[in-house]
């Protein structure tokens, strides 16, 4: 939230009769309420400096955080929903694509490409939760698949980037199979011996949680990320019990055994490199 949005008018009057201050300039961390300096949080990759708190970041700001300068080529760009459904809910999916993709400048959730990472060549799919939450359809399925077999043809580790609210209800069982495709597609890219390494971001759950994102020879974790399948509120209703503090969050999954490592969002890239060289791909 902006200062200017959190301050009541006669708190804004009296500020703004003392200094003028530039919107947007300080915003208050969602997450321990301090106000920051907006340049600061942006040279700290989108983390607060009071608390650590991780932002959710676009496709394309986490691609520049990852990857060597100018090194990323993306490939499959041009894929896009052919709304099979036809489906409608407040908007049609038609037009929901449309805003969409005229407010993130992209044409679906997921990006692909070939880059580096300190010198090591990958295979990256980064998805993008502010693209209808990173939601799942034929496209990220598609796209996800698309990188698997590119990094099995040219023998590179595939590293992918999770943030997702799941399967994209508006393609309804074309998006659930998604799960299976990219499933399958893991499944031989494993065969052949491919290095594969999940960075699971906040949220990563339901459908992708449940198929590509729990698949992983390492999977890494951003602090206090959201990882699961159904909503904390939809189990406790299920099973009718309390769950456990922390529930979902990536340091319980890590004491769980789910997965292998939480890693600050400033240490990925060396972390992905140390994975990479571990390993020997």
């Amino acid at each position: 939230m902006a200062i200017d949005e959190a301050l009541g008018p006669k708190d804004k009057a009296a500020l703004q009769d003392r200094v003028e201050i530039p919107a947007g300039l300080w915003t208050r961390c969602e997450s321990c309420g301090h106000i920051v300096y907006e340049k600061e949080v942006a040279e700290a990759l989108n983390v607060c400096p009071e608390c650590g708190h991780h932002r959710r970041v676009d496709a394309r700001t986490r691609v520049a955080q990852l990857v060597d300068a100018d090194t990323f080529e993306e490939f499959a760009a041009d894929l896009t929903s052919t709304d099979p459904l036809k489906f409608t809910d407040r908007l049609p999916y038609k037009e929901r694509l449309e805003r969409e993709q005229k407010k993130t400048g992209e044409v679906d959730a997921v990006i692909i490409g070939k880059a580096f990472i300190r010198g090591r060549g990958v295979i990256l799919a980064v998805m993008n939760p502010k693209f209808i939450m990173a939601s799942m359809g034929a496209v990220v399925g598609e796209k996800i698949t698309r990188a698997v077999e590119r990094a099995l043809e040219e023998g590179l580790p595939l590293i992918v980037v999770t943030a997702s609210g799941g399967a994209r209800m508006q393609e309804g069982m074309i998006s659930l199979v998604q799960m299976a495709k990219t499933s399958a597609a893991l499944a031989r890219f494993d065969d052949a011996g491919g290095l594969y390494v999940v960075v699971a971001s906040d949220p990563t759950t339901a459908g992708v949680a449940a198929s590509f994102a729990s698949l992983g020879d390492v999977i890494i974790a951003e602090p206090k990320a959201m990882i699961g399948f159904a909503g904390p509120r939809v189990i406790a209703n299920t099973i009718n019990a309390e769950l456990p503090e922390g529930f979902q969050t990536a340091e319980f999954m890590l004491e769980h055994g789910f997965i292998d490592r939480i890693v600050d969002r400033g240490q990925l890239r060396s972390e992905l490199a140390r994975v990479i060289d571990y390993c020997g791909k």
